[in-house]
């Protein structure tokens, strides 16, 4: 039980090879296609976050959350995004021929069980964000038609119905993107020129009705600074289209360069198209009176500008229906890459051989998200899927930096061996020796000869150049002749180092404390400091600033050991402190979430521990990187609830 809750998969049996179809699923006869360029991956990413982020997110936050802080909280949201996605971009070349995103990234780090954790909750997130553009999409069409689209007199809840309309919508989306991913890519191109062209339109047409005054008078920030952050936890929201991309591995052209290259223009595009937008809004109407439904149409309304709310309808139509599709495109592949693992039911990782997509898990999970939008509001929606992307990006980060610190020819004895595996390695017992194929299954090396990922490539190991320490050059730069002085006093390694299996368990075992006091932290801060007061926020202030330190001293020895001087085409910079700040950035902003999204949340974990192979109790043989996740969700869950 011990070896199968923390085997890993070896890269060598998904690195990139020549053929244009990957491996093949259970019972299928076709695989997935390769076709995908970078300008597709850019526009799936674009397509996915700005959509529901420019359309519905921002004018929901300025009115109950941030006010026109809600600019600030795009921009936090943004930087933590930023952060988590560097991480994303490194793990991509990593592992370049990957379905599945962080769920395989975590497979090939740190076991299938925190891999089952991390693609269930990636499975949630999408779930929500598919059901969140059709429910965006319905409210749309009923602000257009002056808030009479209501199909049923009962309410479930106050304010809250049945939508129909939001069931039909993500139940055709679901038929577009079964029917393959070369239509699904060229209809969201076209969406998305679409979507730009109105963009471009609304922040033009709103320089003729902007008022300073809405700004004036303490109205930028009504609900203060804690707003802002709340704000910024749900627009994190507004950020997961580098996670959409990060799951094309399989199907784009040449990964190693598209993948980063995509998620670095979709973050810096989205960025831009919020905050304009933000300030275009928050300028046009008061916060307080802004639409919570059709922010950006109803905005020229209220001026009387009629033509121009028909044109932003007409760009709210097409971006929300890529966001849509941007958020169920991604969903049946990691459905995909776990049922090929076993991890789910075999059946759902079946690929037609006329679309080449996983249809089953297309019909399966579009059903749910449309499910789902009939019954759950849209804000609900949206602030529990941010939750589920948090914390697949905080994992995220956490796996670089156990990574970058692991030795280069390490041997993992807890690699994944599918069944199919297994069949071919059972002619070692008759004493024949193990081809490279089996080496490749059993992490050896590659069919080339080469290294492969957990034996680590050491080009340029006689190099005594500071590469593989990443922030060794950073602090040249940065403090001059008082560099060396401080790598004497701080124990930095030299630049010949290597790590050792004794090194990175130093650092598997910092990163996964910094992982868990960054979360009690948080909780000290924002439960004790900001929320008490009295003796008891000076007692919760002082414990916050011991954990503090803490960290500062995990992060120290962290940076005494040596990294791996493996090179990459793409490495995330300044590890171990990129990596650090997105960890502090995410648990927080997941701290500031509601309790209600907290209790949710914690239900679909429990949900999703029975379906899979282990049961609770069965995890307290596991190491502390098990654990670890469970254990800090039930805290922070038991904490706000």
């Amino acid at each position: 039980m011990y070896s199968r809750l923390l085997r890993t998969k070896p890269v060598g049996s998904m690195a990139s090879g020549s053929d244009d179809l990957t491996e093949l699923g259970e019972g299928s006869v076709a695989g997935l296609a390769k076709v995908l360029t970078t300008v597709d991956l850019v526009s799936l990413g674009v397509g996915s976050c700005v959509g529901t982020g420019m359309y519905v997110v921002a004018g929901l936050v300025a009115k109950a959350m941030a006010g026109p802080g809600v600019i600030l909280s795009f921009i936090i949201a943004a930087v933590a995004s930023i952060l988590s996605g560097v991480c994303y971009a490194e793990f991509g070349v990593r592992v370049p021929k990957t379905t599945g995103s962080a769920y395989t990234y975590s497979y090939v780090t740190v076991g299938e069980f925190v891999a089952f954790f991390i693609g269930w909750n990636l499975i949630l997130e999408y779930l929500i964000g598919t059901a969140a553009g059709a429910s965006a999409l319905s409210s749309m069409f009923d602000s257009l038609a002056n808030h009479s689209i209501n199909f049923f007199s009962i309410s479930l809840s106050e304010d809250t119905y049945p939508d129909l309309l939001a069931l039909f919508i993500a139940l055709l989306v679901t038929v577009i993107v079964a029917l393959g991913v070369r239509n699904s890519v060229v209809f969201n191109n076209v969406l998305n020129a679409v979507n730009l062209v109105v963009w471009v339109f609304m922040i033009i047409a709103g320089l003729f009705f902007l008022s300073a005054s809405n700004w004036e008078g303490g109205n930028f920030l009504p609900y203060g600074w804690s707003g802002v952050m709340q704000g910024a936890a749900t627009c994190f929201y507004a950020f997961i289209g580098f996670d959409i991309i990060a799951t094309t591995g399989e199907e784009a052209k040449n990964p190693n360069t598209s993948i980063p290259y995509a998620i670095t223009a979709s973050l810096v595009t989205c960025l831009t198209a919020y905050v304009s937008v933000s300030v275009i809004l928050t300028l046009m109407v008061p916060y307080d009176l802004i639409d919570g439904s059709a922010p950006l149409m109803e905005m020229f309304a209220v001026h009387g500008f009629l033509w121009g709310k028909y044109t932003v309808a007409v760009g709210s139509i097409a971006g929300l229906t890529v966001s849509l599709l941007g958020s169920l495109f991604p969903m049946p592949r990691v459905i995909y890459a776990m049922s090929r693992d076993g991890l789910l039911f075999r059946f759902l990782s079946h690929v037609s051989a006329f679309t080449h997509t996983p249809t089953v898990a297309c019909v399966v999970s579009g059903c749910f998200a449309a499910l789902l939008a009939l019954l759950v509001s849209l804000r609900d929606l949206i602030e529990m899927m941010s939750i589920g992307t948090l914390l697949a990006y905080t994992l995220v980060s956490v796996c670089v930096l156990l990574l970058r610190y692991q030795p280069d020819e390490e041997t993992d004895t807890h690699q994944f061996i599918s069944g199919e595996d297994e069949d071919g390695l059972k002619h070692h017992d008759d004493g024949a020796a193990p081809t490279k194929d089996d080496q490749i299954l059993i992490g050896g090396s590659d069919a080339d000869g080469s290294a492969s990922y957990h034996a680590g490539g050491t080009e340029g190991e006689g190099d005594d150049s500071d590469f593989h320490t990443g922030h060794a050059s950073l602090l040249k730069r940065l403090l001059g002749g008082h560099f060396y002085t401080l790598r004497l006093r701080l124990g930095l390694p030299d630049a010949s180092a290597r790590p050792t299996p004794a090194t990175g368990r130093i650092v598997t075992r910092s990163t996964l404390l910094f992982f868990l006091t960054s979360f009690f932290l948080w909780s000290t801060v924002i439960f004790g400091v900001e929320q008490g007061g009295g003796a008891g926020a000076v007692f919760s202030g002082l414990t916050a600033t011991l954990m503090a330190g803490s960290l500062a001293k995990l992060l120290i020895t962290i940076l005494q050991q040596p990294q791996s001087a493996r090179k990459l085409p793409y490495m995330a910079p300044c590890v171990p402190f990129v990596p650090a700040a997105a960890i502090l950035v995410n648990s927080y902003l997941m701290l500031k979430l509601s309790s209600l999204t907290w209790a949710r949340f914690t239900i679909w974990c429990f949900v999703g521990e029975m379906k899979h192979p282990f049961s609770i109790l069965e995890l307290q043989i596991g190491r502390h990187v098990v654990i670890a996740s469970w254990y800090v969700t039930a805290t922070v869950a038991a904490t706000r609830i």
